[in-house]
């Protein structure tokens, strides 16, 4: 593919009308235990019916061009999403005289999904700095990758970072990860190092019961993960769950059981407000109101946010602007 391959699609030019699903029956709001399985599943096939196109389970073994052509391996996300993880090692950053870890909040991510119709789409989180912006955005636009937000994660960070969410559709995944490669040889990304599991000092189980999710440990941050109960679709395209869709508690253990925060909820229009109000409440600091796609129904919106405090206390208060969403834990 070249850069004006008409295979590959930004997402704000042809999307089709959106389409509005309606939520299945689904069990009650979370009540501090893992949802049945069925919450998460994703059928495979074409619907149809509803002009759909469903992803298809795929292994690592059919991803390995795209590997070599990023230079990085990946790990595979419940059977349909080839995952990459990019974590901003490089660089030193502050947020409220603390310093931030890579995965606490500077962590680049792109995911690659197989499609019924044999499409592939691309769909990624990327971290830079405001002197990398620019670049990048001119190297992914030469080889047709969209780009659906550009934003913050942090508030007063100093050196000044945003981060970008990248979108692409066609045939080709290799010929997309090559111009991803290319622009993030444009940045001070660095290769991976290896991840630790290793415990952090906070209350886990206080965290975990009072947030009702089991989470787990990513190189020194602990991670409460909930995805959406209902079906996303991006134009043509049913998501698997939790792609471009989760709600995210990221702990960065301090002192003395104390964490600094880094979140993310996922909501739609009439949840938007309660949650706003929810993390207020718990003393949380906004940081971004924003959209993730361009073409996504329901019509999905997130809001970052930080906090510093007691791990297990702030993830009680934190706790109402979960339930405030239609989300189910990831175990």
């Amino acid at each position: 593919m070249t850069a004006d391959s008409s295979h590959e699609s930004y997402p704000q030019r042809g999307a089709p009308r959106r389409r509005v699903l309606a939520a299945a029956a689904l069990t009650p709001m979370l009540a501090g235990a893992a949802a049945p399985a069925r919450a998460l599943s994703t059928r495979t096939g074409t619907t149809k019916s509803r002009g759909l196109v469903q992803p298809v389970p795929t292994t690592l073994s059919d991803w390995e061009e795209v590997a070599h052509a990023l230079g990085r391996k990946g790990d595979m996300k419940r059977g349909l999403m080839y995952h990459t993880a990019l974590p901003r090692h490089d660089l030193r950053v502050r947020s409220h005289r603390i310093d931030v870890k890579p995965a606490l909040a500077l962590g680049s991510h792109v995911s690659f999904v197989r499609y019924a119709d044999k499409s592939t789409l691309l769909m990624g989180d990327v971290v830079v700095t405001e002197q990398e912006m620019q670049l990048f955005t001119d190297v992914l636009h030469r080889h047709k990758i969209g780009q659906t937000a550009i934003h913050k994660h942090l508030l007063s960070q100093t050196p000044d970072i945003w981060w970008i969410h990248v979108h692409a559709h066609g045939q080709d995944p290799v010929s997309l990860a090559r111009g991803l490669r290319a622009a993030f040889d444009c940045t001070g990304t660095p290769p991976p190092l290896p991840s630790s599991r290793k415990s952090v000092d906070l209350d886990t189980v206080g965290i975990d019961t009072a947030l009702g999710v089991k989470g787990s440990v990513d190189d020194g941050i602990y991670k409460s993960v909930f995805v959406r109960r209902e079906t996303i679709t991006d134009g043509p395209l049913v998501l698997p769950p939790g792609l471009g869709s989760t709600s995210a508690f990221n702990f960065q253990p301090l002192d003395g059981g104390r964490a600094a925060i880094s979140g993310d909820c996922a909501m739609i229009a009439s949840e938007v407000q309660d949650v706003l109000m929810a993390l207020r409440s718990a003393g949380a600091q906004l940081v971004e109101l924003h959209n993730h796609g361009l073409t996504d129904e329901p019509r999905l919106f997130f809001v970052h946010f930080w906090a510093v405090g007691d791990g297990v206390g702030l993830a009680r208060a934190l706790r109402p602007a979960v339930t405030a969403t239609n989300v189910v834990p990831v175990g």
